[in-house]
């Protein structure tokens, strides 16, 4: 799995995203052979093409994840990430060098972690109050790739003829983008879906949101580890619980983009 960040308070968690394996963990989807888009076993030049296609794929959303993280909180009154150069489309002001060299082992042995650098927001700046506005900005990441995802399958919704290898491209940044967003909108902190639910919880009056909220916000330091320890243990025990959560998400949204 892959960890981008999200900062609040605390620069020195990290939040999780979707890792670029994305792709091969979607298979089940079953897309149709003769449009090209699987290749036959043993044929490692597109081993080699499908691999460079994930990877490429990994950095559109992991940029296009962050940059947007950015731009929302400063439309929402925070400009700390805008001096500091984040909303940009370059990759080199979203990667850590650490992070970085474990996203290509992630990638090139299907296990793993890496992590981006940190996008700093301070909610007390932003528009709606501190837990709404986080809820807000929270979901812009999601939302960004779920959008990317939709602009990168149009082409083979329409069944337009791509030349190359740009249906493999294609296919990989779609799949790796809703991966992204479907992964991060799990309600565990320290994803992105846990600042949503928070952003509702608080937009929800009563002393019901309130608790739950409160209960919510008890496990927001131990969030990071529980979510690592169900990572390895998933990984390791092969109960692949995240891929029985995340398959039909991830199937749904790709069958609705392409229009199966």
């Amino acid at each position: 799995m892959l960890f981008d960040r999200l900062t609040c308070l605390s620069p020195s968690q990290k939040q999780a995203c979707f890792c670029p394996d994305a792709f091969l963990c979607y298979n089940p989807i079953a897309l149709p052979p003769a449009q090209g888009w699987q290749a036959g076993e043993g044929d490692q030049s597109v081993d080699m093409q499908s691999f460079i296609a994930g990877a490429l794929g990994f950095l559109l959303a992991l940029v296009v994840h962050e940059s947007f993280h950015a731009w929302v909180a400063d439309r929402l009154g925070d400009p700390t990430a805008r001096y500091l150069g984040r909303i940009s489309l370059n990759p080199l002001v979203h990667l850590d060098p650490v992070g970085a060299v474990m996203m290509f082992i992630a990638a090139t042995t299907g296990r793993g972690i890496g992590w981006g650098k940190p996008v700093p927001v301070n909610p007390l700046n932003l528009r709606y109050g501190p837990r709404i506005g986080m809820g807000i900005v929270s979901f812009a990441g999601p939302f960004a790739n779920l959008l990317t995802a939709a602009l990168f399958g149009l082409p083979l919704r329409l069944g337009l003829r791509l030349p190359g290898t740009l249906s493999l491209l294609f296919l990989n940044v779609m799949f790796i983008n809703i991966g992204f967003a479907v992964f991060n909108l799990i309600p565990l902190p320290p994803l992105d879906g846990y600042g949503v639910l928070q952003g509702i919880l608080a937009s929800i009056r009563g002393p019901t949101s309130y608790r739950l909220s409160q209960n919510l916000g008890a496990l927001e330091r131990q969030g990071p580890f529980l979510l690592l320890f169900l990572i390895l243990v998933d990984q390791q025990l092969g109960l692949n619980l995240l891929g029985r959560f995340m398959n039909p998400l991830v199937a749904f949204f790709g069958r609705w983009i392409l229009g199966f």
